[in-house]
């Protein structure tokens, strides 16, 4: 009994050291369905898993940066068989979907670019370019130096449309070159309203933040100095983020049609005030016409503030 005991552990502390001994190679193959890679060739350690030494072979190049290339269960079987690996698909719908790793440059950067390379044919960088590939974006290789250059560029000032070829990424030996075209629009930075303003609101500097607009777009009555609009208020209430017409704001109305107002006539020795009857609306230091309670006569006043008018020195005899 005793000796088929020690046999038992013998045999136990075998197994277990064998199993820890055992090769890696026993391991079975996986396959990676979706990947990364962030070079010019997809190598075999990419697609499969447990490759061993053989996982730096190179089985094919890595599509474009930002693209994705697939490869099917047949070519994947073919690979495998000629690296002697123990995979194969376990049906034709197996698939390895790889992705190249990129850095994107934008349409602000190219923009950015176009416009410092077209200072000497009076372009500002206020200009707005607009590319006839409305979806314009560049991919270079990840962790590659990120930049634009203009190689060349042909632009025609009177038409305002232009023709380039750019390069990315700037200064590598592995730059691609694009082919771009587009047109470039004059702008100019008008004041717009960042809340909704109601009729009788008046306006200040807190509620604006300013845009570019494009000249051609603008109306000839639209509001482009901050002193145009700041203290005024609207005729009807005005949506944020929209340039405001000249003809939709005006002074704030402090008398009113139909209002009764204080009269004050000043002369050298004395003041004299009667009350009397606004006959038409009034802002700040408009001259409105005035009718006296008591006399009925009509004279011209300067608002002077809320419920006060200026009567003239001529029109002495219309406060009696």
């Amino acid at each position: 009994m005793r000796s088929l005991i020690l046999s038992l552990l013998v045999t136990l502390i075998t197994s277990a050291a064998v199993a820890n001994t055992k090769s890696p190679a026993s391991t079975p193959v996986m396959l990676n369905s979706a990947l990364k890679v962030n070079a010019k060739v997809i190598r075999l350690g990419d697609l499969f898993t447990n490759t061993g030494d053989q996982s730096g072979a190179a089985v094919a190049y890595a599509p474009e940066p930002g693209k994705r290339a697939s490869f099917d269960a047949r070519w994947l079987y073919r690979v495998a068989r000629a690296y002697r690996l123990e995979w194969r698909p376990i049906n034709d719908r197996v698939r390895a979907v790889v992705t190249r790793i990129s850095q994107v440059i934008g349409r602000d950067e190219i923009k950015d670019a176009l416009r410092d390379a077209l200072v000497d044919d009076g372009i500002g960088p206020d200009a707005d370019i607009e590319f006839s590939n409305r979806l314009m974006k560049l991919h270079v290789p990840g962790g590659s130096l990120v930049g634009v250059a203009v190689d060349d560029i042909d632009f025609d000032p009177r038409s305002r449309r232009f023709s380039a070829v750019i390069s990315a990424p700037a200064g590598s030996p592995d730059a691609r070159q694009f082919q771009i075209r587009g047109r470039i629009y004059k702008t100019v930075e008008v004041p717009v309203l960042v809340r909704r303003i109601l009729a009788g609101e008046v306006i200040k500097a807190s509620d604006l933040k300013w845009i570019k607009v494009r000249a051609r777009r603008m109306q000839p009555n639209t509001v482009i100095a901050e002193a145009d609009i700041v203290g005024m208020t609207p005729r009807r209430g005005l949506r944020p983020g929209y340039p405001v017409l000249l003809s939709s704001i005006h002074r704030p109305i402090i008398v009113a049609k139909g209002s009764l107002v204080t009269m004050f006539l000043q002369s050298p020795k004395m003041i004299l005030t009667a009350q009397g009857k606004a006959l038409e609306n009034g802002s700040d230091g408009d001259v409105i016409r005035i009718s006296n309670t008591q006399s009925k006569k009509v004279v011209e006043a300067e608002i002077i503030g809320h419920g006060k008018v200026a009567v003239r020195a001529t029109a002495q005899l219309a406060m009696n």
